[in-house]
């Protein structure tokens, strides 16, 4: 079952196509695993927010309570929840550069404070700063899980986009590597230039290496747990429709070739069988199409789930997904 697939993560990506149901997937994960007594914490990176929507209850940049113990029915004894947050990424972009900007003026000389604001306002719009910012966050999240969570899962956006995050702390850390290596040759030659009596800023130099290495070491520990198969798993959420296949086997191959584990698929809204010839001919049609998936990503797990009645909204209705995510995958 799905649900015991992701049991010993810690860490669980839900992923996919626009508009196949990532983020009510996701919810469910993160209410079926709270129901067994699992603290989890419910993260939207897509800037497309819908987590408030889906929960009927406003969710904003800082953890909120979605599901206590009195909204999940646990087992006797047990009583997980949920804490759900959306990533605002104007706000996390500017916090990201408010945070570089004080580090700068601590670091710099007082005469490079101008030209260091000017490229500040440029990198705000500059290619990269957003999921730079953006990765910041989720290498918190991870953090915070690992203290006071059990599980984090990300409804991550669209899969292009989820594809350059997790790309980028390998790029990060061996971009920082390289920043440190200049700062060593920079401070040899500083530490000559002192042998020979001219001034120094020791401790500047000290500071700014201590900040390099930080966020070196950030991403370091998120490249290795996302990487961790016992702590990371990836679920790749589809419709059994052509497009939305072909984008899954896509981005199975490119997770995989990033070292990251895709713990399972999940077909969403399947057709029912025996409610009509319309409905049949397109339950069919639906087959010939997963046939195909299976084919091409053989050797994980595939959990169908079907098109359910009503709205999915609040917290009966995920807790009815979430007991769809229970039958053994094939």
């Amino acid at each position: 079952m799905l649900l015991d697939l992701i049991t010993s993560r810690r860490v669980v990506f839900v992923g996919g196509k626009g508009g196949v149901g990532k983020t009510s997937v996701a919810a469910a994960l993160a209410l079926g695993r709270a129901r067994s007594g699992a603290r989890v914490l419910l993260v939207s990176t897509d800037p497309a927010h819908n987590l408030g929507h889906l929960w009927g209850r406003p969710v904003g940049d800082e953890p909120v309570r979605l599901a206590g113990p009195g909204d999940l029915v646990p087992r006797a004894g047990v009583a997980g929840h949920v804490d759900g947050l959306e990533i605002d990424p104007e706000r996390t972009v500017e916090q990201h550069l408010s945070a570089v900007a004080e580090t700068m003026r601590r670091l710099l000389p007082e005469r490079m404070h101008a030209p260091a604001a000017r490229h500040l306002q440029l990198a705000r719009q500059a290619p990269g700063t957003h999921e730079s910012a953006v990765l910041e966050r989720i290498a918190e999240a991870v953090e915070l899980a690992e203290e006071a969570y059990d599980l984090v899962v990300f409804d991550t956006a669209p899969s292009g986009h989820t594809l350059r995050l997790l790309a980028l702390p390998e790029q990060l850390t061996s971009w920082t590597e390289t920043l440190l290596a200049n700062r060593d040759r920079s401070e040899r030659f500083g530490a000559a230039v002192r042998g020979l009596g001219g001034g120094g800023d020791s401790d500047r130099d000290a500071e700014l290496r201590r900040v390099l290495l930080r966020r070196r070491d950030r991403f370091s520990r998120l490249r290795e747990v996302v990487t961790d198969p016992a702590r990371t798993g990836f679920v790749l959420v589809l419709t059994a429709e052509p497009l939305p296949i072909a984008e899954t086997v896509e981005v199975y191959e490119k997770l995989t070739g990033l070292g990251v584990d895709v713990a399972a698929l999940v077909a969403n809204r399947r057709s029912p069988a025996g409610a009509g010839e319309l409905l049949e001919r397109r339950r069919r049609l639906e087959d010939k199409h997963l046939a195909r998936l299976r084919r091409r990503v053989p050797d994980v797990p595939l959990l169908e789930v079907p098109l359910l009645p009503g709205d999915l909204v609040g917290t009966r209705a995920l807790a009815a997904l979430a007991d769809r995510l229970g039958p053994s995958p094939s």
